[in-house]
């Protein structure tokens, strides 16, 4: 039986560089990190991060819904509108019963859990919120767009850490391809920027460490790479069977063409340092779009910035793509955005597809000598792609893997 084409008709994104798909498109074409010190981690051994700014977020989200929301929430509902209204699509007209959302996240509202165990410990339980379990629990940002959408199809919130974005995009492709739904809005958020995750991270050694400017720190790919940089945000796309969203009338921004997905079954934090599960997932993905690997024109990397992940990957990219395919990696704008990482760099990877430009790697002259790969730096590669894939690699060996390609 052939399965049917998805299109990724929808798109909104809200990172550290825009509050809305244009504005980060553009913030990421710049190649310029926002990294800033932060007034909550004065004291923290990391005190700087990759912050969603300029935005009111209460007052976006509207009414009084948002005061049960935790700052992760809030970042899916925005982006998950922006997406819904660029897919052409009114909540008010469709068939809810239809309509699935997929929305991952790797730490749910950590952050507010965190909070509230200090005012518990402080002041006692009568001065906790009563909204306390809404701002932690992971499958709010899915409930929360539901509530927003009047979608009451299946409604999942996937958690394969780093990996949760393409996850999600993966399960939502499934439930349309097996007529559970119409329309799926799916993606992933994360707002993680608190003490205890930075003191974390400090004591995991995953995390960058700086006394100088925090924005030229997160260096993917180089022979100096320090580690990470934390960023927060969000991604959400609509997907529809592309018979579907010919029948309204709807111009696809890409087809999501398959996906791949494997476990190291390794280490709770390290990659297998072989590298063969992940390139397992990204064969899967390229044997689920039925490409070959010479067929893929663009490679968006997970490209962490620690000395470990990106040697892994590299030498994977070398042996999977030895064509040698322009290679970018968003970590060194937009920070690592943990769950919604895998979500947003899908986003701009279509955004590749459709424009024809390859966004530069931040804070990178060129790679360390010992990856032969083919990375963009400085400035945006302009070059007509039809084909790329998008990887993203989890803490726990979750390995995910896109393949998007222009219709």
């Amino acid at each position: 039986m052939n399965r049917p084409a998805v299109a990724v008709t929808g798109l909104g994104m809200i990172t550290p560089v825009g509050n809305d798909t244009e504005s980060t498109w553009r913030g990421v074409c710049a190649g310029v990190s926002p990294a800033r010190t932060v007034a909550e981690l004065e004291g923290c051994a990391i005190d700087f991060a990759c912050m969603v700014d300029g935005i009111d977020l209460d007052a976006a989200i509207g009414g009084r819904a948002s005061f049960r929301m935790g700052k992760y929430v809030k970042l899916a509902v925005l982006a998950a509108r922006e997406a819904v209204a660029d897919a052409g699509l009114d909540p008010a007209r469709w068939e809810g019963a239809r309509v699935a959302v997929v929305v991952g996240t790797s730490s749910g509202g950590s952050a507010s859990l965190t909070e509230q165990a200090v005012v518990l410990d402080r002041f006692g339980a009568g001065a906790t919120s009563p909204s306390g379990i809404l701002l932690t629990i992971p499958n709010m940002p899915a409930a929360e767009i539901a509530i927003q959408l009047r979608a009451t199809g299946p409604s999942m919130a996937p958690c394969t850490a780093c990996s949760s974005g393409v996850t999600a995009l993966s399960v939502a492709r499934d439930l349309l391809v097996t007529g559970q739904c119409d329309i799926a809005v799916a993606g992933a958020t994360e707002s993680i920027v608190y003490p205890a995750a930075m003191a974390g991270f400090a004591r995991s050694g995953a995390g960058a460490r700086t006394d100088g400017d925090p924005a030229t720190l997160c260096r993917p790919f180089a022979a100096d790479r320090a580690g990470l940089v934390m960023g927060e945000g969000a991604a959400v796309m609509v997907l529809e069977r592309v018979d579907d969203a010919d029948a309204r009338g709807a111009a696809p921004r890409a087809l999501l063409a398959g996906t791949g997905a494997t476990t190291d079954a390794y280490h709770p934090i390290s990659p297998h340092p072989s590298g063969t599960v992940a390139q397992a997932a990204v064969e899967a993905a390229l044997r689920d779009a039925g490409w070959a690997a010479e067929d893929v024109e663009h490679v968006n990397a997970h490209g962490t910035a620690t000395p470990v992940n990106d040697a892994t990957e590299a030498a994977l990219i070398a042996r999977v793509y030895p064509h040698r395919p322009p290679v970018t990696a968003p970590k060194g704008v937009l920070g690592h955005c943990m769950g919604a990482a895998g979500a947003i760099e899908a986003g701009l990877t279509v955004l590749t597809l459709q424009r024809g430009v390859v966004p530069p790697i931040a804070n990178l002259d060129a790679p360390a000598p010992e990856f032969d790969i083919d990375c963009v730096t400085e400035q945006p590669l302009r070059q007509p792609i039809r084909r790329a894939v998008s990887h993203s690699f989890g803490f726990g060996g979750h390995n995910a893997v896109i393949a998007l390609q222009r219709p």
